[in-house]
Order: C-alpha cells, then sequence, then structure tokens
C-alpha cells in the first residue's frame, strides 16, 4: 500500500492522508481536527471507493491500523472529513431513484464496511410529502403566537446574497452545535461549502425567520435538478435557533415551504437525511412516507 495524492477536485478536503489499493480502491483519513465521540479520538474515512470485497478489506484494515497508530480511539466512515460534506451509507434503497444531493453508492460498499467490522453508530432518513395540498392544522395557530412575538417569515432576497448566507450561517452553528460529531466551520468555510449551490438557489424556496432584524430561523430548499422533468423540491435543511421561544417555527417554516413549492408548480417534497433523533423527523412524519434509510458506521480501534 502506498501514499497518493487526493483525487482532482479533492484536495480542499485537506485529509491528513490518502490511500490508494487499486485504481479503484481509495479512501483518505483524517485524525486532526476531528470531533471527540463517547470521550475518545475519532478518526474518520472518507473519499472511499471500493472495488471488490477482498481489496476493500484490505485497504479499511490498513486504515484502522493507521488511525490507531496516530492515536484514534474509534473509525467512523464514509464521512469526508465531516458532516458538512458527503457522509453515510445507503442502507434502505427503495425504489424511487436518488434524488438531488443525496448521497450514493454501489450497493456492495455497505457490505464493504460490515465485513470490516464496523456497525450502524448514527441511523438517519429521508422523507417525501406526496401531497403538498394537505395543510398543517396547526398553521395558524402557531403563525399567530410567532407573529405576536414579533417573528416574520420572508422569502431570500437574492440582491443581497451575501447578507443572506450569513444570517444562515448564524441560525446554522447555533442551530447543529450540539448536533452528532459536529464540527465547528468559520464562515468563510461556510460559504466555500455553500458555493456550488448558488446556481440552484429558488429564492421562493428558501424562507428567513426574523425577529428584530436577527434570523432565528430558515429552510432552504431546491429543486431535484437529478428530476427532468422536475416535479419534487428537495428541503436540504431546516434550523431554527435554540429555545422554547421558538416553539413551532420549524413546523411553520416546513408548512411554508410547502406552499411556495405548490404555489411554484411542484408536486413532491423530499425532507432530505434526517438523523432519526431530530425533530425534523417527527415533523416530516406527520405528512411523509419514508423513502430512504441510511447510516454512519463507526469501529473501536484502540482499547
Amino acid at each position: 500500500m502506498r501514499p497518493a495524492a487526493p483525487p482532482p477536485g479533492l484536495a480542499a478536503h485537506a485529509p491528513d492522508a490518502h490511500w490508494t489499493l487499486d485504481a479503484e480502491t481509495r479512501c483518505s483519513l483524517w485524525w486532526t481536527r476531528t470531533p471527540v465521540l463517547d470521550g475518545q479520538k475519532v478518526g474518520v474515512i472518507g473519499h472511499y471507493a471500493g472495488s471488490d470485497a477482498g481489496a476493500a478489506r484490505t485497504l479499511l484494515d490498513h486504515a484502522c491500523r493507521e488511525l490507531a497508530a496516530r492515536g484514534c480511539a474509534i473509525a467512523v466512515g464514509p464521512m469526508d472529513g465531516n458532516t458538512w460534506r458527503a457522509y453515510r451509507l445507503v442502507t434502505e434503497r427503495g425504489s424511487e431513484p436518488p434524488f438531488f444531493l443525496e448521497p450514493w453508492h454501489p450497493a456492495d460498499w455497505l457490505a464493504h464496511f460490515e465485513a470490516a467490522g464496523f456497525e450502524p453508530r448514527a441511523r438517519y432518513r429521508s422523507t417525501v410529502n406526496e401531497n403538498l395540498e394537505q395543510p398543517d392544522p396547526r398553521e395558524e395557530e402557531i403563525s399567530e403566537h410567532l407573529a405576536a412575538a414579533g417573528v416574520r417569515i420572508r422569502t431570500l432576497d437574492p440582491r443581497q446574497l451575501e447578507q443572506e448566507l450569513g444570517r444562515i450561517y448564524t441560525v446554522t452553528i447555533a442551530s447543529f452545535g450540539q448536533s452528532f460529531l459536529f464540527t465547528a466551520l468559520d464562515e468563510a468555510e461556510f460559504r466555500t461549502a455553500f458555493a456550488p449551490l448558488r446556481a440552484c438557489i429558488r429564492p421562493e424556496l428558501v424562507l428567513l425567520a426574523e425577529q428584530d432584524a436577527r434570523a432565528v430561523g430558515y429552510v432552504f430548499a431546491l429543486p431535484d435538478a437529478l428530476q427532468d422533468p422536475c416535479d419534487t423540491v428537495v428541503v436540504k435543511t431546516l434550523a431554527t435557533a435554540p429555545g422554547r421561544a421558538w416553539a413551532g417555527l420549524g413546523r411553520l417554516l416546513l408548512a411554508r415551504v410547502h406552499q411556495a413549492a405548490r404555489a411554484a408548480g411542484y408536486r413532491r417534497a423530499i425532507h432530505a437525511l434526517m438523523h432519526d433523533s431530530n425533530a425534523s423527523t417527527v415533523l416530516s412524519g406527520r405528512t411523509a412516507r419514508l423513502l430512504r434509510r441510511y447510516a454512519l458506521f463507526s469501529k473501536r480501534i484502540a482499547p
């Protein structure tokens, strides 16, 4: 096994090492700037590709030895460095094709990680609402309550996109700061990660909630660019500031983005990549059916 430079386009992720076994079997490793899990240092395996079961086992065993040698007690993967980038494996595929921004991979990659001793550490799901005309029975009540508290909801202003991204960043950091394997990201890095999505933005599908000019929540949806013709939006992120003061805001934002999608001519909304323990899973479950399941895997590699 030999070290090799990351594939083109991946250098920006700055892995601590990149390994290739053959033309189709590779992975990157991170052991610096990684989160702590169960009070122990985490090593991350990402940029993964496996050609067959034997090569995959050789590569993943080598990756775990390398991470253990760097003081890591737990290996996590697949994850391209942190949860701001691509991560997770599909565990239940269902019958629908992949949607825009969904992690997708050959079916046997799941078996590769399992055969190497990895087990699911966190589980996720995507659901799909196929009836955007169905109203939320509590929408009016929640709307009145939040309006009385000075909260207003508006669409993104594309003329002030840089300022809008700053507001979205602030809510994102506050909302997801305690999420599983969260890694702090400064605003410049956030803007860089967001850059590929700029051309896909439909302002009517991005809603911001504000109180006294301060952003306290948002929902970010965009058309499913893998569909042609497209009748589906992907609700990528739903976030609110922490605290009981914003109770019901996430539910209201989801109802409003469904309305906006319907008004724009879309028929369905995918609620994408929700952690099973996240409140958004409960909100989605009121109107949507299960589309897909995923997992992030881990393995103990040191006592």
